[in-house]
């Protein structure tokens, strides 16, 4: 099924034309610029008289060395993960975590009181509440129940001449699946605008990334991140892949130094050890293997989705707010989610340990008998 609408039905991207998506204001924009973005140097000779800098370091024992501002451009990170990834530097950008990310596109891509978005509910949610900050409007076009899938008719019928951006979530958070690559695929050759595809979770996945096609589609961003797989939330760092033209729109657009030096050290150390970032993923996929079976054998567990994350979405058959409250109660969080469209009496949990997983399970099953002695 082709997705259409006056300005599509074309099979390649000859005429695809990046500025016409762009904000009037942004193509005039006149961007900030550093010293050391506009001329190169080689770091240990140079004296940094540039920045206005504190030139005696700072009040630290430990270290002397974040008394500078980080390198605006984070090139060594770049090309860390530009080796790892197998993707060129100039292809991606990093952010202040994937929601600085998601900002800018918002920022670049599309106008105020003009211009919608499509997102395809359940998802996550700061897709739309980025745009309701913006100012444009969010069509919403719903998964399909149970399976969780894009409904390409729908959003055929949903796309209009002002509809700029697409944000599909694959794996999606909170369902754990994977969207059909065909759909996917189909989305990204057929809509004229922009569409951001979401990999946060695709580490956990079997499915490959779209990130070893994007030569082929230079209307796609990819969202990764280095903080669900490789364990670094607490650094806040995202990341775009997508054509160099996009990337250098976000370089203009972003604060100047928008990932942190210390951000960007651990990072590098990080992604320097990768046999214990596998021996972690392996353990990870080992134990929400172990979660799902367990979860399917308690009576109250209605239904354990299939997941292609570090988490799975539960539906409860009794009350997911007091299974909810009762895990609390045992210092237990996980995210009650029944409150979203088509995950009524659902929990996402997400996967821990094995001694986090077993005392999980274990208050499970007691609150599940509890119920069970409460319904004779």
């Amino acid at each position: 099924m082709n997705i259409e609408c006056e300005c599509m039905n074309r099979d390649d991207f000859s005429n695809f034309d990046l500025n016409s998506l762009i904000r009037d204001n942004i193509l005039k924009i006149d961007p900030y610029l550093s010293a050391r973005e506009e001329y190169s140097y080689q770091e240990k000779n140079s004296i940094f008289l540039d920045a206005n800098e504190n030139s005696f370091g700072a009040p630290l024992s430990f270290s002397n060395s974040y008394n500078r501002y980080p390198d605006p451009l984070q090139k060594e990170l770049k090309r860390k993960i530009s080796e790892i990834k197998k993707i060129s530097s100039s292809k991606i950008f990093l952010g202040n975590g994937s929601d600085e990310i998601i900002d800018l596109i918002y920022r670049i891509f599309s106008r105020p009181n003009t211009d919608n978005v499509i997102i395809f509910p359940p998802t996550y949610g700061m897709y739309e509440v980025s745009g309701k900050i913006h100012g444009v409007d969010i069509v919403k076009v719903f998964l399909t129940e149970e399976e969780y899938q894009l409904n390409l008719k729908k959003i055929k019928n949903s796309i209009n001449p002002y509809s700029r951006i697409i944000f599909i979530c694959s794996p999606n958070n909170p369902t754990g699946n994977d969207i059909k690559k065909e759909d996917i695929e189909n989305i990204i050759k057929q809509f004229t605008g922009i569409v951001v595809l979401d990999e946060a979770y695709i580490d956990f996945s079997e499915k490959e990334s779209f990130s070893l096609e994007i030569e082929k589609y230079p209307n796609l961003i990819i969202l990764q991140t280095l903080s669900k797989s490789w364990g670094l939330a607490g650094l806040r760092i995202g990341i775009a892949i997508s054509s160099e033209k996009i990337i250098q729109w976000m370089n203009k657009v972003k604060f100047p130094y928008n990932v942190s030096q210390i951000s960007q050290k651990i990072a590098i150390q990080a992604l320097n050890n990768k046999d214990l970032f596998f021996y972690h993923l392996k353990n990870i996929l080992s134990e929400r293997k172990y979660m799902e079976d367990s979860l399917k054998k308690i009576p109250i567990i209605d239904k354990v989705y299939p997941s292609s994350s570090n988490f799975i979405l539960v539906k409860i058959s009794f009350s997911s707010k007091n299974l909810y409250q009762h895990l609390v109660n045992k210092n237990i969080i996980v995210r009650d989610r029944s409150k979203i469209i088509l995950c009524n009496e659902c929990l996402r949990i997400t996967v821990g340990t094995h001694e986090e997983n077993e005392y999980l399970i274990d208050q499970i099953k007691k609150y599940s008998e509890k119920c069970s002695k409460y319904k004779e």
